[in-house]
């Protein structure tokens, strides 16, 4: 008959009937176990999509017959994490910072929580290994603006830096002596020609010897007669060659004419306590830590410079 399907001798196979350049196909029947498989991922899904969510909606999706979601997942599991950890958290909020020292097993807890936090909330300014950049202070070295025992990085952490609407904030402001006319641009050059060589950057000269007075007239009252600095105003040893915005001349030249205005965020407002606890038991850890404060001396409250 006419509409009789051809077949293939030589596997018996009749063909479909299409010819692309004299190339025809075979009407060969899909595996028994391929359509088994696949009839039963289809009995699969209609079953998945009954008991879990998956078909989307306006606002949502259909929450499914067993009620699990991811996020009420993610919230069973944080929720036994912090269980797991609650004891831990109130022996840190009993135990005083200064103390911490005493516990070793508390302590530890103390660093590592601290540095899970470091990664969250300071490597965007500080680095990922805690060494800074510019503007942004290293913290594995011993130079401090404001105080490196335990208890004085806990403050500054609460508090932070010339933070705008903080009454306990570290505050200081140098003047711009250049930009507001209190030195002139000569007299400029010879403040860092001496601030050069006191960090022994540059040889003595007649003008680090001009500089060496007006220093004395301008910048002692906060960073002290000998250019060692005051962490009572936050103002920073000149004589050590560590800088935080760079310490050759056109930087100090730079710093001297308008000034530097760094803030820091107050985490006290946005971390809870004993986060902030164990933040500062991490960056007392790093390297630098010290284990009391230093006396400070004793000066007016004119603002302070940064390196």
């Amino acid at each position: 008959m006419a509409d009789e399907k051809r077949v293939d001798q030589p596997t018996g196979t009749s063909f479909v009937g299409h010819e692309w350049d004299g190339i025809e196909e075979l009407d060969t029947p899909m595996p028994r176990w391929w359509l088994i498989t696949f009839f039963a991922t289809i009995a699969f899904a209609a079953v998945m999509v009954v008991l879990y969510p998956a078909i989307p909606m306006l606002h949502g999706a259909t929450p499914g017959t067993l009620g699990w979601s991811s996020h009420g997942q993610l919230d069973q599991e944080v929720a036994a994490e912090s269980r797991r950890r609650a004891p831990m958290m109130r022996a840190l909020a009993a135990m005083p910072i200064e103390r911490l020292p005493a516990d070793a097993a508390l302590l530890r807890a103390a660093q590592e929580g601290g540095h899970s936090a470091f990664k969250v909330y300071c490597v965007q300014c500080h680095g990922a290994g805690a060494a800074g950049g510019k503007g942004y202070p290293n913290l594995n070295d011993d130079d401090w603006l404001w105080g490196g025992d335990v208890a004085t990085i806990q403050q500054t952490l609460l508090h932070g830096v010339r933070q705008p609407g903080d009454d306990g904030t570290r505050m200081s402001q140098m003047p711009a002596f250049g930009r507001d006319g209190i030195l002139k641009p000569e007299e400029v050059q010879d403040a860092v020609s001496f601030v050069r060589f006191v960090s022994h950057q540059e040889a003595g000269s007649a003008a680090a010897r001009r500089g060496a007075t007006i220093f004395a007239n301008n910048c002692a009252v906060c960073h002290g007669d000998r250019a060692t600095g005051n962490r009572a105003f936050g103002a920073p040893n000149l004589t050590d060659g560590i800088w935080l915005y760079g310490g050759d001349r056109a930087a100090l030249t730079e710093t001297v004419t308008n000034a530097r205005y760094g803030i820091m965020p107050a985490w006290g407002t946005r971390l809870d306590p004993v986060t902030i606890k164990m933040l500062a038991t991490y960056v007392h850890s790093l390297g630098g830590g010290e284990k009391s404060p230093p006396a400070v001396a004793d000066a007016q409250p004119v603002a302070a410079a940064r390196k």
